[in-house]
């Protein structure tokens, strides 16, 4: 997966890092969504919530052309995201 950070739209935040943020996608337990409201999918944005290697629960809105991954925002997963994203890789792991 190639990342596109050239002039990202945002600033980083001193506790992620960009190899923090591309970790997140490598995650085999990343969960990524098309969010179901009009405002994102117009734009066909995404949502990525997927853990780094060092353990940083990291959120992310991103758009792709199926090439690259151009993240639009990143920050650190609230504690409802991290519930949803920990929910989901334990339904993964019972199966």
């Amino acid at each position: 997966m190639e990342f596109d950070w050239h002039n990202p739209p945002f600033n980083l935040e001193s506790s992620l890092t960009r190899q923090e943020i591309e970790e997140s996608f490598e995650d085999p337990f990343a969960i990524r969504l098309l969010p179901d409201s009009p405002r994102f999918s117009v734009q066909a944005r995404f949502f990525n919530l997927g853990m780094s290697a060092g353990g940083s629960a990291v959120f992310s809105i991103y758009r792709t052309n199926g090439k690259q991954v151009r993240i639009i925002h990143a920050r650190l997963m609230e504690p409802e995201e991290r519930f949803f994203y920990q929910r989901k890789m334990d339904q993964t792991l019972a199966q």
